[in-house]
Protein backbone atom coordinates (compact mmCIF):
# COMPACT_ATOMS: atom_id res chain seq x y z
CA UNK A 1 0.00 0.00 0.00
CA UNK A 2 1.14 3.57 -0.72
CA UNK A 3 -0.23 4.86 2.60
CA UNK A 4 -1.48 3.62 5.92
CA UNK A 5 -4.35 6.15 5.95
CA UNK A 6 -5.98 8.05 3.11
CA UNK A 7 -8.33 10.84 4.19
CA UNK A 8 -10.77 12.17 1.59
CA UNK A 9 -11.67 15.78 2.39
CA UNK A 10 -9.67 18.62 3.89
CA UNK A 11 -12.34 20.06 6.17
CA UNK A 12 -12.11 20.12 9.98
CA UNK A 13 -12.67 16.36 10.40
CA UNK A 14 -10.30 15.39 7.62
CA UNK A 15 -7.49 17.75 8.59
CA UNK A 16 -7.70 16.78 12.26
CA UNK A 17 -7.62 13.08 11.34
CA UNK A 18 -4.65 13.71 9.06
CA UNK A 19 -2.76 15.51 11.83
CA UNK A 20 -3.39 12.84 14.48
CA UNK A 21 -2.63 9.78 12.35
CA UNK A 22 0.55 11.37 11.00
CA UNK A 23 1.50 12.45 14.52
CA UNK A 24 1.27 8.77 15.49
CA UNK A 25 3.76 7.89 12.74
CA UNK A 26 1.33 6.40 10.20
CA UNK A 27 1.90 7.37 6.57
CA UNK A 28 -1.10 9.61 5.93
CA UNK A 29 -2.37 11.56 2.92
CA UNK A 30 -5.23 14.07 2.95
CA UNK A 31 -6.91 14.70 -0.41
CA UNK A 32 -8.67 18.07 -0.79
CA UNK A 33 -10.56 18.81 -4.00
CA UNK A 34 -10.07 22.60 -3.87
CA UNK A 35 -6.85 24.50 -4.43
CA UNK A 36 -7.14 26.39 -1.13
CA UNK A 37 -9.30 26.63 1.99
CA UNK A 38 -10.81 30.03 1.14
CA UNK A 39 -14.56 29.57 1.27
CA UNK A 40 -17.11 32.07 2.66
CA UNK A 41 -19.75 31.12 5.20
CA UNK A 42 -18.27 27.84 6.36
CA UNK A 43 -18.50 27.01 10.05
CA UNK A 44 -16.28 29.42 11.95
CA UNK A 45 -17.13 28.48 15.53
CA UNK A 46 -14.29 26.78 17.39
CA UNK A 47 -15.92 25.62 20.60
CA UNK A 48 -14.33 25.06 24.03
CA UNK A 49 -14.19 21.29 23.40
CA UNK A 50 -11.95 21.88 20.37
CA UNK A 51 -9.85 24.55 22.10
CA UNK A 52 -9.16 22.13 24.95
CA UNK A 53 -8.09 19.42 22.49
CA UNK A 54 -5.49 21.76 21.03
CA UNK A 55 -4.38 22.62 24.54
CA UNK A 56 -3.82 18.91 25.18
CA UNK A 57 -1.64 18.88 22.05
CA UNK A 58 0.32 21.90 23.32
CA UNK A 59 -0.97 23.98 20.39
CA UNK A 60 -3.61 26.27 21.87
CA UNK A 61 -1.48 29.41 22.13
CA UNK A 62 -0.26 28.99 18.56
CA UNK A 63 -3.83 28.44 17.33
CA UNK A 64 -5.06 31.57 19.11
CA UNK A 65 -2.29 33.60 17.49
CA UNK A 66 -4.41 33.31 14.34
CA UNK A 67 -7.09 36.01 13.78
CA UNK A 68 -10.19 35.34 15.86
CA UNK A 69 -12.83 36.94 18.08
CA UNK A 70 -13.84 35.60 21.47
CA UNK A 71 -17.41 34.96 22.56
CA UNK A 72 -17.62 34.12 26.26
CA UNK A 73 -21.39 34.59 26.58
CA UNK A 74 -24.34 34.24 24.22
CA UNK A 75 -27.84 35.59 24.45
CA UNK A 76 -31.02 36.26 22.50
CA UNK A 77 -33.37 39.15 21.91
CA UNK A 78 -36.98 37.99 21.77
CA UNK A 79 -39.66 40.52 21.02
CA UNK A 80 -37.21 43.31 21.86
CA UNK A 81 -36.27 41.89 25.28
CA UNK A 82 -32.72 40.64 25.91
CA UNK A 83 -31.98 37.32 27.60
CA UNK A 84 -28.64 35.82 28.69
CA UNK A 85 -28.48 32.12 27.81
CA UNK A 86 -24.99 30.67 28.19
CA UNK A 87 -21.85 31.74 30.05
CA UNK A 88 -18.71 29.86 29.00
CA UNK A 89 -16.37 31.56 31.47
CA UNK A 90 -16.72 28.82 34.11
CA UNK A 91 -16.02 25.78 31.94
CA UNK A 92 -13.11 23.49 32.82
CA UNK A 93 -9.85 23.89 30.97
CA UNK A 94 -8.47 26.92 29.15
CA UNK A 95 -11.20 26.88 26.51
CA UNK A 96 -13.70 29.11 28.27
CA UNK A 97 -15.02 30.84 25.18
CA UNK A 98 -15.99 30.22 21.59
CA UNK A 99 -13.29 31.35 19.15
CA UNK A 100 -14.85 32.87 16.04
CA UNK A 101 -12.06 32.05 13.60
CA UNK A 102 -12.37 32.00 9.79
CA UNK A 103 -12.33 28.36 8.83
CA UNK A 104 -9.51 28.88 6.35
CA UNK A 105 -7.35 30.19 9.18
CA UNK A 106 -8.17 27.13 11.30
CA UNK A 107 -7.50 24.68 8.46
CA UNK A 108 -4.28 26.45 7.46
CA UNK A 109 -3.09 26.16 11.05
CA UNK A 110 -3.84 22.42 11.22
CA UNK A 111 -2.17 21.86 7.86
CA UNK A 112 0.93 23.82 8.88
CA UNK A 113 1.14 21.83 12.11
CA UNK A 114 0.68 18.48 10.37
CA UNK A 115 3.44 19.27 7.85
CA UNK A 116 5.95 19.09 10.69
CA UNK A 117 5.52 15.30 10.55
CA UNK A 118 7.29 13.46 7.76
CA UNK A 119 4.42 10.97 7.66
CA UNK A 120 1.94 13.68 6.55
CA UNK A 121 1.07 14.65 3.00
CA UNK A 122 -1.61 17.10 1.82
CA UNK A 123 -2.66 17.09 -1.81
CA UNK A 124 -4.73 20.02 -3.01
CA UNK A 125 -6.79 19.94 -6.25
CA UNK A 126 -7.23 16.22 -5.66
CA UNK A 127 -10.85 15.33 -6.36
CA UNK A 128 -11.83 11.90 -5.09
CA UNK A 129 -14.48 10.30 -7.29
CA UNK A 130 -14.68 6.66 -6.25
CA UNK A 131 -13.30 3.69 -4.35
CA UNK A 132 -10.69 1.07 -5.16
CA UNK A 133 -12.01 -2.31 -4.03
CA UNK A 134 -10.63 -5.82 -4.00
CA UNK A 135 -12.53 -8.90 -2.83
CA UNK A 136 -15.15 -6.77 -1.08
CA UNK A 137 -12.63 -4.61 0.78
CA UNK A 138 -11.88 -0.94 0.16
CA UNK A 139 -8.18 -0.51 -0.57
CA UNK A 140 -7.98 3.05 -1.86
CA UNK A 141 -9.68 5.80 -3.84
CA UNK A 142 -9.82 6.93 -7.44
CA UNK A 143 -9.07 10.52 -8.41
CA UNK A 144 -10.35 12.63 -11.28
CA UNK A 145 -7.51 12.97 -13.77
CA UNK A 146 -4.90 11.25 -11.59
CA UNK A 147 -3.71 7.80 -10.56
CA UNK A 148 -5.57 5.98 -7.76
CA UNK A 149 -4.33 6.18 -4.20
CA UNK A 150 -3.99 2.95 -2.24
CA UNK A 151 -4.21 2.77 1.56
CA UNK A 152 -4.76 0.32 4.40
CA UNK A 153 -7.64 2.53 5.59
CA UNK A 154 -9.74 5.11 3.76
CA UNK A 155 -11.47 7.76 5.87
CA UNK A 156 -14.42 9.50 4.19
CA UNK A 157 -14.43 13.06 5.51
CA UNK A 158 -15.79 14.59 2.31
CA UNK A 159 -18.80 16.35 3.78
CA UNK A 160 -22.57 16.12 3.69
CA UNK A 161 -22.61 15.33 -0.03
CA UNK A 162 -20.01 12.60 0.45
CA UNK A 163 -18.99 10.83 -2.74
CA UNK A 164 -17.38 7.99 -0.80
CA UNK A 165 -20.42 7.49 1.42
CA UNK A 166 -22.45 6.83 -1.72
CA UNK A 167 -19.75 4.78 -3.43
CA UNK A 168 -19.44 2.62 -0.33
CA UNK A 169 -23.22 2.11 -0.13
CA UNK A 170 -23.32 3.19 3.51
CA UNK A 171 -26.98 3.46 4.59
CA UNK A 172 -28.25 7.00 5.29
CA UNK A 173 -31.16 7.98 7.55
CA UNK A 174 -32.68 11.38 6.68
CA UNK A 175 -34.11 13.05 9.79
CA UNK A 176 -35.54 16.02 7.91
CA UNK A 177 -34.78 19.71 8.42
CA UNK A 178 -37.63 22.24 8.11
CA UNK A 179 -35.32 25.24 7.67
CA UNK A 180 -32.76 26.80 5.38
CA UNK A 181 -30.43 29.73 6.11
CA UNK A 182 -29.44 32.85 4.21
CA UNK A 183 -25.83 33.81 5.09
CA UNK A 184 -24.57 37.35 4.57
CA UNK A 185 -22.29 39.95 6.13
CA UNK A 186 -22.78 43.62 6.98
CA UNK A 187 -20.12 46.07 8.20
CA UNK A 188 -20.05 47.38 11.77
CA UNK A 189 -17.74 49.42 13.99
CA UNK A 190 -15.52 47.50 16.39
CA UNK A 191 -16.73 47.47 19.98
CA UNK A 192 -15.13 46.64 23.30
CA UNK A 193 -17.36 43.63 23.82
CA UNK A 194 -18.52 40.94 21.43
CA UNK A 195 -22.15 41.59 20.45
CA UNK A 196 -23.16 38.19 19.08
CA UNK A 197 -26.92 37.79 19.53
CA UNK A 198 -29.91 35.92 18.20
CA UNK A 199 -32.98 38.00 17.35
CA UNK A 200 -36.55 36.70 17.21
CA UNK A 201 -39.40 39.04 16.37
CA UNK A 202 -42.34 39.43 13.99
CA UNK A 203 -42.10 35.97 12.46
CA UNK A 204 -38.37 36.35 11.75
CA UNK A 205 -35.24 34.81 13.27
CA UNK A 206 -31.78 36.27 12.63
CA UNK A 207 -28.44 35.48 14.25
CA UNK A 208 -25.87 38.30 14.22
CA UNK A 209 -22.36 36.92 14.80
CA UNK A 210 -19.96 39.69 15.79
CA UNK A 211 -16.75 39.30 13.76
CA UNK A 212 -15.13 42.54 14.87
CA UNK A 213 -15.65 44.90 11.96
CA UNK A 214 -18.63 43.06 10.49
CA UNK A 215 -21.61 40.95 11.47
CA UNK A 216 -21.92 37.53 9.91
CA UNK A 217 -25.67 37.27 9.60
CA UNK A 218 -27.82 34.17 9.41
CA UNK A 219 -31.46 34.65 8.48
CA UNK A 220 -33.38 31.46 9.23
CA UNK A 221 -36.22 30.73 6.81
CA UNK A 222 -38.70 27.92 6.27
CA UNK A 223 -37.34 25.31 3.88
CA UNK A 224 -38.23 26.04 0.29
CA UNK A 225 -39.02 29.74 0.85
CA UNK A 226 -35.81 31.16 -0.61
CA UNK A 227 -37.25 31.96 -4.04
CA UNK A 228 -40.28 33.67 -2.52
CA UNK A 229 -38.03 35.89 -0.38
CA UNK A 230 -35.81 36.72 -3.34
CA UNK A 231 -38.86 37.65 -5.43
CA UNK A 232 -39.71 40.44 -2.98
CA UNK A 233 -36.43 42.15 -3.80
CA UNK A 234 -33.20 43.01 -2.05
CA UNK A 235 -34.62 46.24 -0.57
CA UNK A 236 -37.32 44.28 1.24
CA UNK A 237 -34.69 41.83 2.49
CA UNK A 238 -32.70 44.73 3.95
CA UNK A 239 -35.76 46.23 5.65
CA UNK A 240 -36.74 42.91 7.22
CA UNK A 241 -33.21 42.28 8.50
CA UNK A 242 -32.97 45.79 9.99
CA UNK A 243 -36.38 45.52 11.65
CA UNK A 244 -35.58 42.16 13.25
CA UNK A 245 -31.92 42.78 14.18
CA UNK A 246 -31.51 46.48 15.03
CA UNK A 247 -27.77 46.02 15.57
CA UNK A 248 -27.48 45.38 11.82
CA UNK A 249 -29.63 48.31 10.71
CA UNK A 250 -26.76 50.72 10.16
CA UNK A 251 -24.71 48.41 7.97
CA UNK A 252 -27.39 46.54 6.08
CA UNK A 253 -27.30 49.05 3.22
CA UNK A 254 -24.10 47.28 2.12
CA UNK A 255 -26.28 44.46 0.78
CA UNK A 256 -26.94 45.54 -2.80
CA UNK A 257 -26.96 42.26 -4.70
CA UNK A 258 -28.20 38.71 -4.12
CA UNK A 259 -24.71 37.45 -4.93
CA UNK A 260 -23.74 38.75 -1.46
CA UNK A 261 -26.32 36.45 0.15
CA UNK A 262 -25.64 32.71 0.13
CA UNK A 263 -28.25 30.03 0.71
CA UNK A 264 -27.41 27.08 2.95
CA UNK A 265 -29.69 24.12 2.31
CA UNK A 266 -29.86 22.68 5.81
CA UNK A 267 -29.63 18.90 6.17
CA UNK A 268 -30.06 16.72 9.22
CA UNK A 269 -29.12 13.09 8.68
CA UNK A 270 -26.84 10.30 9.86
CA UNK A 271 -25.48 7.02 8.64
CA UNK A 272 -26.85 3.95 10.37
CA UNK A 273 -23.57 2.20 9.54
CA UNK A 274 -20.40 4.27 9.39
CA UNK A 275 -18.00 1.68 8.00
CA UNK A 276 -17.28 -1.34 5.87
CA UNK A 277 -13.98 -3.18 5.50
CA UNK A 278 -11.32 -0.61 4.67
CA UNK A 279 -13.64 2.43 4.87
CA UNK A 280 -14.75 4.68 7.74
CA UNK A 281 -16.95 7.80 7.50
CA UNK A 282 -16.61 10.65 10.00
CA UNK A 283 -17.84 14.23 10.36
CA UNK A 284 -20.54 15.51 8.02
CA UNK A 285 -20.06 12.44 5.83
CA UNK A 286 -21.37 10.38 8.76
CA UNK A 287 -23.85 12.90 10.20
CA UNK A 288 -24.92 16.24 8.74
CA UNK A 289 -25.83 18.67 11.50
CA UNK A 290 -28.11 21.69 11.57
CA UNK A 291 -26.39 25.07 12.13
CA UNK A 292 -28.27 25.33 15.47
CA UNK A 293 -25.67 26.17 18.15
CA UNK A 294 -22.85 25.92 15.60
CA UNK A 295 -21.69 22.54 16.88
CA UNK A 296 -21.11 20.78 13.55
CA UNK A 297 -17.37 21.26 13.09
CA UNK A 298 -16.70 20.47 16.73
CA UNK A 299 -18.56 17.16 16.54
CA UNK A 300 -16.63 16.38 13.37
CA UNK A 301 -13.32 17.05 15.13
CA UNK A 302 -14.39 14.85 18.03
CA UNK A 303 -15.00 12.05 15.49
CA UNK A 304 -11.46 12.43 14.17
CA UNK A 305 -10.01 12.28 17.68
CA UNK A 306 -12.04 9.16 18.51
CA UNK A 307 -10.93 7.48 15.28
CA UNK A 308 -7.26 8.15 16.04
CA UNK A 309 -7.66 7.06 19.67
CA UNK A 310 -9.14 3.73 18.62
CA UNK A 311 -7.19 2.94 15.45
CA UNK A 312 -3.75 4.56 15.46
CA UNK A 313 -1.95 2.39 18.01
CA UNK A 314 -3.22 -0.95 16.65
CA UNK A 315 -2.37 0.11 13.09
CA UNK A 316 1.14 1.02 14.25
CA UNK A 317 1.47 -2.54 15.54
CA UNK A 318 0.50 -3.80 12.09
CA UNK A 319 -2.98 -4.95 13.11
CA UNK A 320 -5.92 -5.04 10.71
CA UNK A 321 -8.09 -1.94 11.37
CA UNK A 322 -11.30 -3.51 10.03
CA UNK A 323 -12.44 -5.24 13.27
CA UNK A 324 -12.06 -1.91 15.11
CA UNK A 325 -14.01 0.37 12.77
CA UNK A 326 -17.38 -0.25 14.40
CA UNK A 327 -15.95 0.94 17.71
CA UNK A 328 -15.68 4.47 16.30
CA UNK A 329 -19.38 4.53 15.49
CA UNK A 330 -20.22 2.97 18.85
CA UNK A 331 -18.20 5.65 20.62
CA UNK A 332 -19.61 8.60 18.67
CA UNK A 333 -23.23 7.66 17.95
CA UNK A 334 -24.58 8.67 21.37
CA UNK A 335 -23.33 12.28 21.08
CA UNK A 336 -24.64 12.48 17.52
CA UNK A 337 -28.09 11.20 18.49
CA UNK A 338 -28.34 13.51 21.48
CA UNK A 339 -27.22 16.67 19.69
CA UNK A 340 -29.37 15.96 16.65
CA UNK A 341 -32.30 15.27 18.98
CA UNK A 342 -31.78 18.67 20.63
CA UNK A 343 -31.56 20.30 17.22
CA UNK A 344 -34.84 18.70 16.13
CA UNK A 345 -36.54 20.01 19.25
CA UNK A 346 -35.13 23.47 18.50
CA UNK A 347 -36.41 23.24 14.92
CA UNK A 348 -39.90 22.31 16.01
CA UNK A 349 -40.49 24.21 19.23
CA UNK A 350 -38.31 27.30 18.92
CA UNK A 351 -37.58 28.05 15.27
CA UNK A 352 -40.94 26.80 14.04
CA UNK A 353 -42.74 28.97 16.57
CA UNK A 354 -40.49 31.94 15.79
CA UNK A 355 -41.12 31.74 12.05
CA UNK A 356 -44.84 31.35 12.76
CA UNK A 357 -44.84 34.62 14.68
CA UNK A 358 -46.06 33.06 17.93
CA UNK A 359 -42.83 32.89 19.91
CA UNK A 360 -42.68 34.09 23.49
CA UNK A 361 -39.76 33.69 25.83
CA UNK A 362 -40.30 30.32 27.57
CA UNK A 363 -40.44 30.25 31.35
CA UNK A 364 -37.21 28.21 31.44
CA UNK A 365 -35.38 30.87 29.43
CA UNK A 366 -36.64 33.59 31.75
CA UNK A 367 -35.41 31.56 34.72
CA UNK A 368 -31.96 31.04 33.16
CA UNK A 369 -31.74 34.76 32.46
CA UNK A 370 -32.61 35.65 36.06
CA UNK A 371 -30.23 33.15 37.69
CA UNK A 372 -26.71 33.49 36.19
CA UNK A 373 -25.57 30.22 37.78
CA UNK A 374 -27.99 28.34 35.50
CA UNK A 375 -26.31 29.81 32.42
CA UNK A 376 -23.44 27.40 33.01
CA UNK A 377 -25.66 24.45 32.02
CA UNK A 378 -26.37 25.43 28.38
CA UNK A 379 -22.75 26.63 28.17
CA UNK A 380 -21.55 23.14 29.06
CA UNK A 381 -23.91 21.44 26.58
CA UNK A 382 -23.02 23.83 23.75
CA UNK A 383 -19.34 24.26 24.60
CA UNK A 384 -18.29 20.76 25.61
CA UNK A 385 -21.04 18.58 24.18
CA UNK A 386 -21.71 14.99 25.16
CA UNK A 387 -19.01 12.36 25.79
CA UNK A 388 -16.21 14.69 24.73
CA UNK A 389 -12.96 13.21 23.56
CA UNK A 390 -9.41 13.65 24.84
CA UNK A 391 -6.17 13.07 22.92
CA UNK A 392 -5.14 9.46 23.61
CA UNK A 393 -3.56 8.54 20.28
CA UNK A 394 0.21 7.99 20.35
CA UNK A 395 2.80 10.56 19.31
CA UNK A 396 5.77 9.43 17.25
CA UNK A 397 9.12 10.36 18.71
Amino acid sequence: MQYDVCVAGGGPAGMMAGLLFARAGLQTVVLEKHGDFLRDFRGDTVHPSTLNLFDELGLLDALLARPHDRVDRIGAVIGGQSFDIADFRHLPGRGRFVAMMPQWEFLDFVADTARRYSAFELRMNAQVDGLVEHAGRVEGVTLAGADPVEARLVIAADGRGSVLRSAGALPLENLGAPIDVFWFRVPKPRTGQNETQGYIDGGEMIVAIDRGDYFQGARVIAKGQADAIRSRGIATFRREVAATAPAMAEGVSALTDWDQIKLLNVSLDRLTRWSRPGLLAIGDAAHAMSPVAGVGINLAIQDAVAAANILAAPMLRGEDPDPLLEQVQHRRMLPVRMIQGMQRIAHQRVIGAALGGSIQAPALLRLIDRIPLLQRIPARVIGLGVRREHIRSPAAS
